[in-house]
């Protein structure tokens, strides 16, 4: 073994203190900006009275209509405030707007006695400055708790009452919906005091200021929400810090050449790696079931996702087949995401299963039965949610679910109960990384990286810990807060270093790195994800409650989280020489056994770029968030990020382990299959951007600019013209993604699980 195998030396402790420094700084600005949410939310009032002081409604009715919204998933449909799904309109601006035309009808009878549309032209400028006027007041008493309504608030309320009792309960289904899917009328009366409060929060100013709770979004001239000044300011400040960061990265990367992937390998030739000479263990060979679920979720998550394009072409039926009452569009949505979710992570817990008795150096006794345990108890969690989530929106589990139906949060649907599981479950399987791993912590062969991965692998359930922070009647404004702990800082910060932390395992292992140069890509990697990345997680607060100090904290830190995604090019390159990399002394290549692994990693370091830098960066300037968020652009950086980045990854940690699980002549029955799935893949997902979510969102956010954001977001839009088309032609992307990407990689994966062939003898 070569001496550079040998090279444990500790890197600099100034590395370890930078990785603390960036992470108290970003989570005590993240704390602060927490705090001022609780603060400043937008108030729920005791009550709401006319201006005769009629009550119109209470406190407990608004906070009973959120329930109602929660309860029936229809966060899945639609959005509020600009927060959800996309098939449905956003239920803040589809009120605001019919406030708008209602309350100028309202006004011009009382002042004209006629409708607003048969004023002159000087009337009617008149009658709608006068509307703007009234509506832009904070008619909030925090001495009484009360909030009064103007006489065209009023109107419009009454209005909206009957008219959202017909879009969830009418003959006409409301569209991806079942026919009367909400029938109690109670439940529909509160649900539209709900919507009432929350668009009140959009037009209503914040104490002391001249912008609404939410900045003044939704966009809608008829009443004066406009983009507000600090809008425009911190989308040309988070431009300078972009420029600034950049800079300064490229000239320390060209400073100090050693950083990247192309490190030294750390072995001499390939018949030395620790792979190579590894005898599996018993639990290494049961984690390929691990892998078996994963094809299988990612199967059914991918079928569904087709399921849900097709409701945007053709949301009446399914080729004359009426889905909807079967399966409909917020169920079927729910699952997408849960199901994303669940086999990313299941192939990551697996990989992490996988390698540490490789770490460790051996299998802890009883290692078998423990991932086993883990199995079982994931399947509960799955199965369980998902058929909670199906109960909970057809109203039979009553009063209990939030805990085992739909909690109604996006990306947090699962109820309660099952998210309680869910962390039992990854604190068990963080015991079981622990026993495995302690050998090689307490040793120095391997320096830090053996307790980096333990490290990486705390965050995991750590940070899903936030999610258990909200009810069903906390003010949304902070449940939206929590829920953006989990999807950003969980999903896309501590999931993404755990990540970096397995493919820094997976070379040393293979002999392509040593483990200083493993290790000091983690903190390299941990240092520039963590210092824009923690506070990033506020642009999706721009217009959910919060004010401009975390606007401008948000905009300016998530400009930085471009930085080390334009580096991942750089990643990809690396990647790329690694695949070809050669023994110094015997010229066999030394990575030939997991070339796919590794092209899979190349993907994802074009993805990153791709998907989460370039079509990111692009939405999350506040002017830009302002006009186009809810819209198919949030779905383009969805897609490409989600997938190109986390899903690539998990299939690149799962075809690593099935490489090393399986014998040559398995592989070579499911090689070709692999290698069909990943270019499908890719050309599928390459497909859907290029033919449809990318134009498409462009033209939507046309749309927006020119007629107002309830426009771009109505049905009679999405279903019409050019935006249409390209709904459509995605009908050639879903189908390669399918057919050629995620068909073939689950048939591989099944033949090499369940092949009775394992690993050839070293």
């Amino acid at each position: 073994m070569s001496s550079a195998h040998q090279d444990s030396t500790p890197l600099s402790p100034r590395w370890r203190q930078a990785v603390i420094l960036v992470m108290i700084f970003g989570f005590s600005l993240l704390i602060w900006v927490t705090a001022k949410t609780y603060a400043g939310a937008p108030p729920i009032p005791a009550r709401v009275v006319g201006p005769a002081g009629q009550v119109l409604f209470t406190g407990e009715d608004i906070k009973d209509g959120q329930e109602v919204f929660l309860k029936y998933g229809l966060m899945e449909h639609g959005t509020l405030w600009g927060h959800g799904a996309y098939l449905g309109p956003d239920y803040t601006a589809e009120y605001l707007h019919r406030l708008a035309e209602t309350g100028r009808d309202t006004l011009a009878q009382s002042r004209y006695g006629k409708a607003f549309k048969d004023l002159g032209e000087g009337q009617a400028l008149e009658i709608g400055a006068l509307l703007t006027a009234q509506i832009k007041q904070n008619r909030y008493d925090p001495g009484s708790d009360t909030l009064r309504f103007t006489e065209a608030e009023v109107a419009a309320y009454r209005t909206q009452v009957a008219e959202w009792k017909t879009y969830f309960s009418g003959d006409q289904p409301a569209v991806g919906l079942p026919a009367k899917f909400i029938q109690d009328e109670g439940e529909l009366k509160n649900l539209t005091t709900y919507f009432a409060w929350a668009t009140w929060a959009t037009v209503a100013p914040r104490p002391g200021k001249d912008y609404s709770y939410t900045n003044n979004w939704p966009y809608e001239p008829l009443v004066g929400n406009t983009p507000t000044a600090s809008t425009y300011l911190w989308s040309a400040m988070s431009l300078i810090t972009l420029l600034g960061g950049l800079g300064l990265i490229l000239f320390i990367f060209g400073k100090f050449d050693y950083l990247g992937w192309g490190g030294d390998a750390g072995w001499k030739h390939a018949e030395e790696s620790r792979l190579h000479a590894w005898t599996l263990t018993p639990s290494q060979k049961a984690v390929g079931l691990f892998f078996a679920v994963v094809a299988l979720l990612f199967l059914g998550q991918a079928a569904l996702g087709g399921a849900l394009a097709h409701y945007r072409v053709e949301p009446g039926g399914f080729y004359g087949f009426d889905l909807a009452r079967i399966l409909p569009y917020n169920l079927a949505r729910t699952w997408h995401l849960q199901l994303a979710i669940f086999w990313i992570a299941t192939a990551w817990v697996g990989g992490g299963l996988f390698l540490a008795p490789l770490v460790g150096g051996a299998e802890p006794k009883g290692q078998r039965a423990g991932a086993l345990l883990l199995l079982g108890a994931l399947a509960i969690v799955v199965f369980g949610s998902l058929f909670g989530e199906f109960a909970g929106i057809n109203g039979y589990l009553g009063s209990l679910w939030f805990w085992l139906g739909h909690q109604g949060s996006e990306y947090l649907d699962l109820g309660r109960f099952w998210q309680l599981l869910l962390a039992v479950g990854l604190i068990f399987w963080l015991f079981l990384m622990f026993r495995a791993l302690r050998p090689a912590m307490k040793g120095r062969e391997q320096g830090e990286l053996p307790s980096l991965f333990f490290y990486a692998a705390i965050a995991i359930p750590l940070f899903y810990v936030p999610a258990l922070f909200y009810g069903p009647r906390t003010n949304f404004a902070v449940i939206d807060n929590w829920r953006f702990w989990i999807i950003h800082l969980w999903v896309e910060g501590f999931f993404e270093l755990f990540a970096t932390v397995l493919v820094a395992v997976m070379f040393y292992q293979l002999g392509l790195v040593t483990a200083k140069s493993a290790t000091r890509l983690v903190y390299l990697d941990a240092i520039l994800y963590l210092a824009g990345g923690i506070m990033g997680i506020g642009h999706h607060w721009y217009f959910t409650g919060q004010g401009t100090l975390n606007m401008g904290l948000a905009a300016s830190f998530s400009a930085l989280e471009v930085v080390p995604l334009t580096l991942l090019t750089l990643d990809a390159w690396d990647f790329i020489r690694l695949q070809d990399k050669n023994c110094e002394d015997c010229g066999r290549p030394l990575a030939a056994r997991q070339r796919w692994a590794i092209k899979f990693l190349i993907a994802v370091g074009v993805w990153n770029f791709v998907g989460a830098g370039v079509f990111g960066f692009l939405i999350n300037l506040p002017i830009v968030s302002y006009f186009e968020i809810g819209t198919t652009l949030t779905a383009n950086h969805g897609h490409a990020a989600m997938f190109g980045v986390f899903g690539m990854l998990a299939l690149a940690v799962l075809v690593f382990c099935l490489r090393e699980l399986k014998g040559d002549r398995a592989w070579e029955r499911a090689e070709k299959a692999i290698r069909i799935g990943f270019w499908g893949l890719n050309i599928g997902l390459g497909l859907m951007l290029l033919l449809d979510l990318f134009p498409a969102g462009v033209i939507q956010l046309w749309d927006v600019l020119s007629n107002g954001y309830w426009h771009a977001r109505r049905l009679t839009y999405l279903m019409g013209g050019t935006f249409h088309t390209l709904e459509w032609i995605r009908i050639v992307a879903d189908t390669v993604f399918l057919l050629a990407g995620a068909l073939p990689i689950a048939y591989a994966t099944l033949r090499l699980v369940f092949s009775p062939e394992p690993k050839d003898a070293a």
